[in-house]
């Protein structure tokens, strides 16, 4: 493996615009090379690009102008980039501070994830701090790589939403015993203590539950496509049996929907075991456990013919329609994401800044709330 192939892409893209100012001798006001130009050389998404220019304008080395492209800063030279460079190279090598903050995740292709970085961002930002975002893609190998990349890059603390498998990361358990400030997001380690920051999943799916109950619906499935029997999968499927459980209802194993892999296109949705069992009717109403699945069940639900709501009803986990709360149809439990990654970024700076005990662990779980839109009705309208 080369040293390039072990820099992150978006660093590349910051290297090579440094360069460019430099060896060009660009003025303040030039142009530097576009988004769609640096995707095209780089072979990587517009978000790939959109991180490395804003890492590079919250350095203050180019100003970015929404509609127009982006520019070297004003107070911007060919010695300020070389000295800018110097820094970070020292930074890498922990003999300053870098003011950077690791964040882990498994990818951004959700509501769910762009709102936790956001609130993330929302609160480095107000503190000074910048960040720089990996994505393990749900492997624990990747996982590992990636928390030894980043301290490498002289990360001052990470902040996790981590990979959850029956084999433990040791990169996490040896920052835990090294001291290494980090802060884990949305799922936590059993029977390890550290920080982090949920949602009560036991108490979403309750809030879902009594919702469906109220409506009439007796058959409620619950649904999962996670290719990993995760904590937070775990406790959302407690919360559902405990709410069917508290209605006096008998549990059915059929409609705890986990053991399937992921739609990948909707066009073979008719040959997928989840749209048979939506296509026979086997239950009135779906609680999905992430907003990717709930719109995939809302859409085999129509390529079967159905209703929704007046047919079938679904809840799904976080809102998957629309960044926009008031554009959304789905009836979801909200988790409030933003706030979420906004504390866990208070509380890791807190940490760094030696405000928060080192040997005392704060554990923070969320109160969700029912958001009820047009994807429930009742068992009547059918």
């Amino acid at each position: 493996m080369s040293t390039n192939d072990r820099i992150p892409l978006y660093q590349q893209i910051q290297d090579y615009i440094r360069h460019v100012i430099t060896q060009e001798n660009m003025k303040p006001g030039d142009r530097i090379p576009t988004e769609k130009e640096l995707m095209d050389q780089f072979q990587v998404s517009k978000i790939t690009v959109a991180n490395a220019l804003t890492g590079l304008a919250n350095e203050k080395l180019i100003a970015r102008v929404p509609g127009k492209g982006s520019f070297v800063a004003e107070e911007t030279d060919s010695a300020s980039v070389a000295s800018t460079q110097a820094t970070t190279i020292k930074g890498r090598e922990g003999t300053l501070s870098t003011g950077m903050i690791g964040i882990i995740v498994p990818s951004i292709h959700d509501y769910f994830a762009i709102r936790l970085v956001e609130g993330i961002e929302q609160a480095l930002r107000e503190e000074g701090y910048r960040s720089m975002i990996m994505f393990t893609h749900g492997k624990v190998d990747k996982e590992k790589d990636v928390i030894k990349e980043m301290k490498a890059l002289g990360a001052e603390g990470l902040l996790i939403f981590p990979v959850d498998e029956e084999n433990y990361n040791e990169e996490i358990l040896g920052m835990k015993l090294s001291g290494f400030p980090f802060v884990l997001m949305d799922r936590y380690l059993p029977g390890v203590e550290t920080h982090y920051i949920a949602a009560d999943g036991r108490r979403g799916t309750r809030l879902a539950v009594e919702h469906l109950w109220e409506l009439g619906h007796r058959d409620i499935a619950i649904c999962s496509d996670s290719p990993l029997q995760t904590v937070t999968v775990q406790e959302r499927i407690e919360g559902y049996i405990e709410a069917l459980k508290g209605k006096g209802a008998l549990i059915n194993p059929a409609h705890m929907i986990t053991d399937f892999q992921p739609l990948s296109e909707l066009k073979e949705a008719e040959a997928h075991p989840l749209y048979r069992y939506i296509q026979n009717r086997m239950v009135t109403a779906y609680v999905s456990l992430n907003g990717r699945l709930g719109v995939q069940i809302y859409q085999m639900a129509k390529q079967a013919g159905l209703r929704v709501p007046e047919d079938v009803s679904i809840v799904s986990f976080d809102d998957p329609t629309s960044i926009v709360e008031e554009f959304s149809i789905f009836t979801h439990v909200k988790q409030f994401e933003r706030d979420m990654g906004y504390r866990a970024a208070v509380k890791l700076l807190e940490v760094l800044r030696g405000r928060g005990e080192a040997k005392s662990y704060s554990k923070m779980l969320i109160e969700p709330q029912l958001v009820v839109r047009q994807t429930t009705g009742t068992v009547s309208q059918a």
